[in-house]
């Protein structure tokens, strides 16, 4: 049966993910600071604070056209392929002998292409017309390739067209939405006598959200002290991950941070795939880029004998973490090099027990699906997380990146591993459940600065599965943390326990406003539609401001998918919390689950099949007796 489940799982469509084609350095460490010193981290990158991003090279298949002037007034047009581009230069083929003697002598050079969504980094998607100049040349393949910098850094171009339209027409929006909303809500008290129960929740709800855009536009981020570097241990939670846990790795390894105040640790749950061969190889190959990196004493891996989940996992690695700092990263999470960097910032205060990170969509550009998660992920950190950072109360600290204290987590490890729920052991939601532990006591914060990427559900079965299990965790833990979030101060405590209420009540107030009052009233619901209306498009023009991404209308589209179909889930989820499924991975329980279910399907179709055998036999006899 087992052998049945899993060809069965390896069968089924897959999606391919769309990433961004970084080019890959000849290094497989670029960021990581030499301590012999043999290269400078300035020359190869420009300030490394400022414009680490500057040195990506994303692979492209753009259509470039060139205009070279020469000195005498000459001019010639034609057409190149950029095949990989910064934002500082470009990468061009030419195949034509001629068209390289015209961007080798010309005097000036101006470039015009398209940026195509999902080949660079969100918000630079545009038309580009600029000014370059030649750099150098090389053969390779029987083409030649001319490298020009462009005179204008991408991201400066981006301000100083479409950014400064973009933000002045988003500015608008957003003011006029906010108003138009404030109007709604004072109508609501006027009317609040008729239904004050409804007209409560709707002006509550109103004031909740606005609240959280408010402060999480005063959100600052810790700034960088170049001089502060505590001892961090990144830990790596892998099951059946083999297709990503290498570029996991990797992204950890390559931190812009001493070497001797970080080391990495990958806990493998039991994989059934070929997880632990690639961890293998990947160490291998990081070894040879030298002994000067120390990556025998800095990345190691341990393999549990027998799958016991992310817990115990991350509690295995952190009992033999040997600095005072753990983060914890997800197996298909990609971090910035500076992300350990911005990360431990917060902990300068020593009452900090633990910071979360930005979590980006890595597969943004796969489908509508991960689009509209894009915006959704987006919205959750850079505007709720950052609101709750304000007050230093941050209710999660999410998985894919997130950094504690060793000592807070040691002391909670007990609690963490045997925790249970009405009788009922959990299984899942082990971010919240740590952060409970650390925010009890200590601050909780958010750095914007500290970024990683991570691969979400492609698909609309595991993505909703995925969010029932979020949704469960999200109730069970919630409950939990309302026992102390009094404690904090007044404005967070109060934001929390009405951001719980509002979304378990949301359910009886949509079915009360779209069919109680149009069967009773006989009127059609406008008011609440308008009211759902500006409130999603405050979240997509948020985003349109913040990131100046094309993807800000697919927030339009999430927010109709939460009304019709995620906002549901929630009743679903309060008499389900039982469940130790996953949905996203195929974990033992999510095995078994599956292999109960093919059990079930096998039992219904053998007792079809002995009925119509039972029904046939029946009829023969009838037939005999009629004969006789």
């Amino acid at each position: 049966m087992r052998g049945y489940i899993k060809k069965k799982i390896s069968a089924q469509e897959k999606i391919e993910d769309k990433l961004l084609q970084v080019n890959q350095d000849r290094r497989l460490l670029p960021y990581v600071p030499d301590p012999e010193h043999i290269r400078s981290d300035h020359d190869r990158r420009g300030d490394s604070y400022t414009n680490k991003k500057s040195g990506l090279r994303y692979c492209v298949a753009y259509k470039v056209k060139v205009i070279c002037e020469t000195a005498e007034g000459n001019k010639e047009v034609f057409f190149v392929e950029g095949i990989n581009i910064s934002t500082t230069g470009m990468l061009l083929r030419v195949a034509k002998e001629e068209q390289i003697q015209y961007l080798k002598n010309a005097s000036r050079i101006k470039l015009k292409f398209q940026i195509e969504p999902g080949s660079m980094p969100e918000g630079l998607e545009m038309r580009v017309s600029l000014k370059a100049q030649y750099i150098r040349d090389f053969d390779e393949e029987g083409f030649t390739y001319i490298g020009v910098q462009f005179e204008t850094n991408l991201y400066d171009k981006a301000r100083q067209t479409k950014d400064i339209f973009t933000v002045i027409i988003s500015s608008i929006l957003l003011a006029a939405i906010t108003f138009f909303i404030i109007l709604m809500r004072v109508e609501s008290i006027i009317y609040f006598k008729f239904n004050k129960w409804m007209y409560l929740y709707s002006i509550v709800t109103a004031v909740f959200l606005l609240t959280r855009y408010i402060f999480g536009a005063c959100y600052r981020p810790e700034r960088i002290n170049p001089g502060y570097t505590p001892g961090v241990t990144i830990l790596i939670p892998c099951f059946n991950e083999e297709t990503w846990i290498q570029q996991t790795i990797i992204s950890c390894m390559n931190q812009d941070y001493p070497i001797d105040k970080l080391e990495v640790i990958v806990v493998d749950d039991c994989s059934n795939d070929q997880s632990v061969e690639k961890i293998k190889e990947i160490i291998e190959r990081l070894k040879g880029e030298g002994e000067r990196y120390d990556i025998k004493n800095r990345l190691s891996y341990i393999v549990q004998e027998q799958n016991k989940g992310k817990r115990e996992a991350l509690a295995k690695g952190s009992l033999v973490a040997k600095h005072e700092l753990v983060v914890f990263v997800d197996s298909d999470s990609f971090l910035d090099p500076l992300a350990i960097r911005y990360l431990v910032q917060p902990f300068k205060d020593p009452k900090m027990g633990g910071v979360a990170g930005r979590t980006d969509v890595a597969n943004t550009y796969t489908n509508t699906l991960t689009k509209m998660q894009s915006v959704r992920y987006y919205i959750a950190f850079r505007i709720m997380k950052a609101a709750e950072a304000y007050f230093d109360s941050v209710t999660c600290l999410s998985g894919p990146l997130a950094c504690y204290r060793k000592d807070i987590v040691i002391k909670n490890i007990d609690a963490w591993l045997n925790q249970s729920f009405l009788g009922q052991k959990a299984t899942f939601g082990d971010d919240r459940a740590m952060t409970n532990f650390v925010l009890a006591h200590h601050r909780t914060s958010y750095q914007d600065g500290a970024v990683c990427s991570t691969v979400v559900p492609n698909k609309y079965k595991v993505f909703l599965k995925q969010q029932m299990r979020w949704k469960r965790s999200w109730l069970r833990e919630s409950l939990m943390a309302g026992k102390f979030m009094w404690r904090k101060e007044p404005f967070a405590a109060i934001s929390f326990y009405i951001g719980l209420l509002v979304p378990i009540l949301a359910p009886i107030v949509v079915i009360y406003n779209l069919i109680i009052v149009p069967i009773t009233q006989k009127t059609f619901p406008t008011t609440f539609l308008v009211g759902l209306l500006m409130m999603a498009l405050l979240m997509s023009i948020a985003q349109l401001l913040l990131r100046r991404s094309t993807t800000w209308l697919f927030g339009l589209v999430f927010c109709l998918f939460y009304e019709g179909i995620l906002l549901w889930q929630m009743p679903i989820a309060w008499v389900t919390f039982w469940k130790s499924t996953w949905g996203t991975r195929m974990t033992p329980s999510d095995i078994e689950a599956l292999e109960k279910k093919e059990q079930s399907k096998e039992k219904r179709t053998k007792n079809r099949k002995m009925k119509k055998q039972k029904h046939r036999v029946n009829e023969t006899l009838e037939e005999r007796e009629d004969y006789v």
